[in-house]
Parts: C-alpha cells; structure tokens; sequence
C-alpha cells in the first residue's frame, strides 16, 4: 500500500460523526478527545475536530455531472466499493450522485458515488476492477 495520507477537517457533532464513521462506514477509531477523534479511513488517517466544516460548491465538472469542491475520497477494489454501496443504501444515505459506473470501456474506468457526512463533508468513493489502472491515461 502506498504511504497513507493524513487530513483533518472539521465536523459539527462527534456523536454523529462516530456514528457515520464508525458505525455506517465502519472505520476503527483510533485516539480522541472531547474535541476530535481520529479514523482509520480505509487505511489512511482523518482526524475530524469540532468545528465550522469547509465551504463547498458543486463547480467540479466529469462528464455531464457537477461534482463538489472540494471533496476526500478513496479509491477501493470492486468488491470493496460494491459492499461499500450497499451498506450506504441500506442506511438510507441521501447520494449526490448515486453509485454508478463512469468511463465505461475507457482505461479509467471506474464506479463511483458520491455521499456527505453529516456535517455536509462532501465523500466520494471510487471502485476499480484492477487497481493498476487507477491512475491509465
């Protein structure tokens, strides 16, 4: 795995925030306080500390879609972003843009989704057949 990146970023509720996190996307907490708590986010470090989250504006335009801006992600095998598409929606989690699949037949093809926590983070979740081709031209 390549060297896992850190990003903090601020939430409004930790009680939700464990929920989501924790509970919906299942990612092992690691050290808090009563003013942040760290994630594992499928291998890679969130820190999420009380406060007034990032502006977004849906001005990231692939294909015909107007994505948000700025947004985190992480890129899963198939399989992974498969189940992971199936927990959000058996959790009922309103979808900016639904799971579905993009660049079909294309090097990059990829699955895809888009979803905000519950402080309006903006989170999109890509799923590739073969993860070698994650960054074809």
């Amino acid at each position: 795995m390549p060297t896992p990146f850190h990003f903090a970023f601020n939430v409004q509720d930790l009680k939700a925030a464990r929920h989501f996190y924790g509970g919906i996307l299942s990612c092992a907490e690691g050290r808090s306080t009563d003013t942040w708590i760290d994630y594992n986010f499928f291998g890679h470090q969130l820190s999420l500390h009380l406060g007034e989250p990032f502006k977004t504006q849906a001005t990231g335009k692939v294909g015909s879609h107007l994505v948000p801006m700025p947004h985190l992600g992480v890129v899963l095998p198939m399989a992974d972003w498969t189940v992971l598409a199936e927990r959000l929606q058996d959790h009922d989690i309103s979808f900016v843009l639904p799971p579905s699949l993009r660049f079909e037949g294309e090097p990059g093809e990829q699955a895809t989704m888009f979803f905000r926590d519950p402080s309006g983070n903006p989170i999109e979740v890509k799923g590739f057949k073969d993860m070698a081709l994650v960054f074809a031209a």
